[in-house]
This record gives C-alpha cells, structure tokens and sequence, in this order.
C-alpha cells in the first residue's frame, strides 16, 4: 500500500514539474510573439530595415560580396550580373551602412561562405563616429546573433543606446501597441522579400539637377575610426585569399571631394587593391544618362543606370578577377530564374 502512495506522490510530483515547465516555455513563446509583434516590420516606405536579413535566405556560394551603404544596394544590379555574366552575387548594403558596419556584415558573410571579390563603396568612409540609432537597427537587427553582431551593436551604439535593448527589442519597441497598423499583424511572422539578392530596384526617373555647392571640409582627411575599419576589412580580405575592390559609384550627391578621392587613390595603391572612381567615368564610359537613369535627381541610380553599372563592374570582374559563369550550377539557374520573373514583373510596373 505505501509502496503505491509513494508512486503516487511521484505522480503528482513529475505531473507539477511538468505544468511548470509548460507554463514556462508558453510563457517564453508569448514573450518571443509578442516582441515580433511590436518590432518594425519596414513593409511600407522604409522597406531597408529588412535587407540584412534577406542575405541568409540567398542561394548558393556568391562569388562577388558587395558592402556599403546607399550607393550599392540601389546603384547596382545582382539581376544583371547574373544575366550577363553568370556571376551569383550579393549586396549586403542598408541605408547609411557605416565602414564598421559593412566589415561585421563581411565578417558575419565570411562565416557561411568565402567570395572571390569583396566589392566596397568608400563614401561611409565619410562618417567618423555613430550617426543614428534608427539606422543602426535596420542594418543590425536583423543579423543572427554571434560574435560579430555583437561587436558591430558595439562599435554602432549611440547615445542613449544600450546592448541590452538590441538582445531583447521588446524592450526598445513595447511602446509601440498605440502605434501598431495593419501590416504589423499581416507581417507578424513572415515578411514579403524586397530585394533581388540584396539590390533595391526602383523604376522611377527624376532628372538630375543643379546639386547643392559643396560645403568647405574642416579636416579633408578621413577619421581614424572609418579608417581603422578599412584596414581591418582589407586584411581580412588578404587573411581569407579574397580580392578587394574599393569603388565610388557614380552617385552625384553627398559631394566627393577631390581630397578624399586622392587618399583612396593612395591607399589602394599601398595595399594594391583596385579603386574605381565611377564619377569621373559615369558618362563616357559607363553610359550614364542623369536625365534618365536616377531616379531622385541624381541621388541614387534608378534600375537603367543600376544596369549600367553593373554591366561595367562585370566586364572587370570577368577580365581581371577571372569570375567564371555560374550558369552551368541546375540549382543556381532555378533559384535565378525565380529572381529574375520577380525583377521583370517590377520592371515592367512602370514600363521600364
């Protein structure tokens, strides 16, 4: 008779156990629904915030990284590349990607796959210190978590920020119950891709016109900071056998200065890196039209000029790095081909 008392008793007690840890684990699960739920989904205007996270869902070694901030994610052509010259490529770019944030998104890239050729913009070189913590989050959060997330979270926080809130954002977003919409609830757990492979395609066309004059420079040297990070991603990309290109694309506004393109000049030429300046070269060799191929008067390219660039990269990339086609991988050809009815169907919206 004890002897079924006891059992009983141990019953109860695995059956108590049990219900906590139910408890605990639907607990965590309402926590984990309740922070995607208040977290910006970026499916409106701001769609940027979502392209970090589009990378893990790429296919396939890219041959060709791209990283950087504006001036890559919308002024060249993944679809292109592929069209052209068979090259699998990606752009890990986001609105105002600083230098330190492009060499941990390399880094972090760098865990899953080793590129060929590591394409950089050098405008980001610009900004010496953090700029934006709305900035700062569409680039990082949506990055896997390791090492190099969180030094990025570090190396990007600014005042006010803490690393606490990028672990758990419920606690940077729980105020946003009064601000929820619609798509919070259409978006809760699944989000609509919006790029090609990291490019942001835009149809519009808006002429370029007369820019701002540029403002004198208190200092015409880079900071020590962006630099640093520069030659942190240049000796990654020699440690991993990876060739970097640093570029300029043929953005007309910020203003390049002739004094930050004279230390590019002589940086790539000391670390025998390639630096392309496509600003000087925009019009007569690339064939950039900047009554047609901008589409925010000479900002950012539109997807013509997109495709331009990209065409001019590719010829280099083919003849001097040796890329090869990749067009023969079943596989890749499937996944590309799926992008590409996706990016003519947005072509073709607005007649392009």
């Amino acid at each position: 008779m004890s002897e079924i008392v006891h059992e009983k008793k141990k019953d109860r007690k695995i059956a108590r156990v049990a219900l906590v840890l139910a408890l605990l684990v639907a607990s965590c699960l309402l926590v984990y629904a309740v922070d995607l739920l208040l977290r910006p989904k970026y499916m409106g205007e701001v769609t940027e915030g979502v392209l970090t996270a589009e990378y893990y869902e790429s296919k396939g070694r890219h041959q060709v990284l791209f990283v950087g901030d504006c001036e890559v994610y919308e002024n060249f052509s993944t679809v292109q590349l592929w069209r052209e010259f068979g090259i699998n490529s990606f752009i890990r770019g986001g609105a105002q990607q600083l230098v330190w944030q492009s060499y941990y998104l390399l880094e972090d890239a760098l865990r899953y796959e080793t590129p060929d050729v590591v394409v950089f913009n050098v405008l980001s070189l610009m900004y010496n210190e953090p700029q934006n913590e709305a900035y700062n989050r569409m680039a990082l959060d949506g990055m896997r978590w390791s090492a190099s997330k969180w030094n990025a979270i570090k190396a990007s926080m600014c005042e006010g920020e803490s690393m606490i809130e990028y672990i758990f954002p419920l606690l940077r977003y729980h105020s946003r119950w009064n601000e929820l919409t619609s798509d919070d609830f259409k978006y809760w757990f699944t989000k609509d891709t919006v790029s090609f492979n990291g490019y942001y395609l835009r149809t519009e066309i808006m002429p370029a016109g007369a820019m701002p004059p540029p403002k004198p420079l208190a200092d015409p040297k880079f900071g020590d900071y962006a630099m640093a990070y520069l030659d942190l991603m240049t000796q990654l990309c020699k440690e991993k056998g990876i060739k970097l290109v640093l570029i300029k694309s043929p953005s007309l506004y910020p203003h390049w200065y002739e004094e930050w393109d004279a230390q590019m000049v002589e940086y790539a030429k000391e670390n025998d890196l390639l630096y392309i300046n496509m600003l000087d070269i925009a019009e007569d060799e690339i064939g950039i039209d900047y009554s047609l191929d901008t589409y925010d008067a000479g900002l950012h390219m539109n997807v013509t000029g997109a495709e331009k660039c990209s065409s001019y990269l590719g010829k280099i990339l083919v003849e001097k790095y040796g890329i090869k086609s990749a067009k023969d991988d079943p596989d890749l050809s499937e996944y590309w081909s799926e992008v590409e009815q996706r990016y003519d169907t947005a072509k073709n919206i607005n007649n392009l």
